[in-house]
């Protein structure tokens, strides 16, 4: 477990995901196919060549999903109870087959619950490509465990 408890995230701290992602073909492909997306734009080379952007663009669901699993290690894995929403979702720029991307969260907002014995924690994550180029960006709510609640048997 390497994700951070309810209070260990402060307020307008930046996490700098040390992981970063090469987009393939393959990856964009399998997901349109596990979600029965079958947008041309991101499968036709051919229809995607007579759009304005000239080729085929990763699946944006892909990206923000790519984005999350890559910032739990450093914000919730372990420790976290549910993701509660995702929220204010852009996609500023396409992605294409190659680009490596990375991530950073912002905690934004955090809060104990009624009962004080959980915490909801806020975060606005970016996503960056090679050229950094910010590409996606949302905000990620989750309900965090607090280190005082947790067994540690």
């Amino acid at each position: 477990m390497t994700g951070l408890y309810y209070e260990e995230f402060t307020v307008g701290e930046t996490i700098e995901h040390e992981r970063r992602r090469t987009v393939s073909e393959s990856d964009n492909q399998r997901f349109c196919d596990m979600t029965m997306n079958q947008q041309p734009l991101h499968l036709d080379d051919e229809f995607a060549a007579d759009t304005d952007f000239g080729e085929r663009l990763v699946n944006g669901l892909y990206t923000m999903s790519l984005a999350v699993g890559i910032s739990i290690p450093e914000t919730t894995d372990g420790t976290i109870v549910a993701n509660l929403s995702y929220d204010n979702v852009e996609h500023p720029h396409p992605v294409f087959h190659g680009d490596t991307l990375r991530v950073q969260s912002t905690v934004t907002d955090k809060r104990e619950t009624s009962d004080g014995d959980r915490g909801v924690v806020t975060m606005h994550v970016e996503v960056f490509n090679q050229d950094d180029e910010l590409v996606c960006e949302f905000d990620r709510t989750a309900l965090s465990l607090k280190r005082e609640f947790v067994d540690d048997e």
